[in-house]
C-alpha cells in the first residue's frame, strides 16, 4: 500500500511543482482528483487492513471448529476402512406385490403398453 502513498505524493509534489493553483478551473480540478486519489489509498489501505483482520478470525474459526468436530466426532477417519467398494454389497430385486389383475398393461404390437399415449396417431 505504501506505493499508493508514494504516488500520491509525488502527485501532490508535481502539482505545487508545476504551480497548479485552485484558482483557474483545471487546477481546481487537478487538485481535487489528487485529494479524492489520497483517500481511495486511505479506503484501500483500510480495507486490506480489514481483510487480513478477517481472514485471521476466520483461521481461528476453522482450527476451533476442527476442535469441536474431533471432541464430538472423534476419530472417526481410523475406523474408515479405505477399501471400501459398491461391489461388496449384494444387489437385490425388488418384487412389487401390488400389481392386481386389474393393473395388468398389454402390448398393442406397437411396443405400446396401454397407458403410453401413441403421439402419432393424434393428427
Amino acid at each position: 500500500m505504501e506505493h499508493l502513498y508514494a504516488k500520491v505524493s509525488y502527485l501532490k509534489g508535481l502539482a505545487e511543482g508545476m504551480e497548479i493553483e485552485a484558482g483557474s478551473k483545471e487546477g481546481k480540478m487537478i487538485l481535487h482528483i489528487i485529494d479524492a486519489l489520497e483517500e481511495f489509498a486511505d479506503a484501500i489501505s483500510e480495507l486490506n487492513d480489514d481483510q487480513s483482520d478477517l481472514e485471521e478470525y476466520v483461521d481461528y474459526m476453522d482450527e476451533d471448529l476442527a476442535d469441536v468436530e474431533e471432541r464430538i466426532f472423534g476419530s472417526d477417519d481410523e475406523d474408515y476402512d479405505e477399501d471400501y467398494d459398491d461391489e461388496d454389497y449384494d444387489d437385490f430385486e425388488y418384487d412389487n406385490e401390488d400389481d392386481d389383475e386389474d393393473d395388468e398393461e398389454e402390448e398393442d404390437g406397437n411396443g405400446l403398453y396401454s397407458h403410453d399415449k401413441n403421439f402419432d396417431d393424434e393428427e
